[in-house]
């Protein structure tokens, strides 16, 4: 399997979550440049609502 932990040079959100009980784990890298990660499911879930809204595609949106 590849490798699909996201870098500046390959941008984008990754999640994985092994079993049902085991925690989620998140990293996130931005093409402006923004990175983060995240270990619990409470904490991935606000990772990705963030990046959603505020990174990744968000950049391209226009307010109207």
């Amino acid at each position: 399997m590849a490798n699909l932990t996201p870098t500046p040079d390959r941008p984008g959100l990754y999640v994985s979550k092994p079993s049902p009980n085991a925690p989620a784990t998140g990293s996130a890298v931005c093409h402006c440049g923004a990175s983060a990660t995240a270990t619990g499911d409470n904490q991935v879930r606000a990772l990705v609502e963030g990046y959603t809204a505020n990174h990744g595609s968000a950049h391209g949106r226009t307010v109207r």
